[in-house]
């Protein structure tokens, strides 16, 4: 959000960025199956910028590695966001930005899963449900002023 307007938390805590990850000899060779793990989703979605703010995920602490469960055998793929704070109007553009990144993002073959920490957010279960319902996540991308507000989250241009 830009041009003055209310900000939910005008003063975030920043924090401190995860190292990049080491690529090992074989995760170039593509005749090697290299299973998808918690680390590679969480770098996934570490850089998606915050709809408010012009700071990562990361650095706002809303994704952290221990909050990335990733099942390659079973294709599943479970992801916790913690607001900055328990009133946070952008919940769902957030966990919505998360998961469309997972979409594009991953074999079609995963199921993901993405929703708020619980007890970190006082309107958990309304977001939770509305992430986890395909028609009304199909719907929000099909709204263009959204998915372009989803878009510059995901390319790291400031809303």
């Amino acid at each position: 959000m830009s041009g003055g307007a209310h900000l939910d938390n005008a003063n975030p805590v920043v924090f401190q960025r995860a190292g990049e990850r080491r690529l090992a000899a074989t995760d170039e060779d593509e005749d090697v199956h290299d299973p998808i793990d918690d680390r590679e989703i969480f770098d996934l979605i570490r850089a998606i910028k915050d709809p408010e703010h012009p700071l990562t995920l990361e650095e706002l602490n809303v994704v952290e590695p221990i909050r990335v469960k990733v099942n390659d055998p079973g294709s599943t793929v479970d992801v916790e966001f913690t607001p900055t704070i328990p009133h946070c109007s952008m919940a769902t553009l957030i966990g919505l930005s998360i998961k469309v990144k997972l979409l594009r993002s991953l074999p079609h073959r995963f199921k993901i899963d993405v929703h708020i920490t619980p007890g970190t957010h006082a309107s958990e279960e309304a977001v939770n449900k509305q992430l986890a319902d395909k028609e009304r996540v199909a719907a929000a991308l099909e709204n263009s002023s959204l998915l372009e507000v989803v878009n510059q989250c995901l390319s790291g241009r400031t809303v």
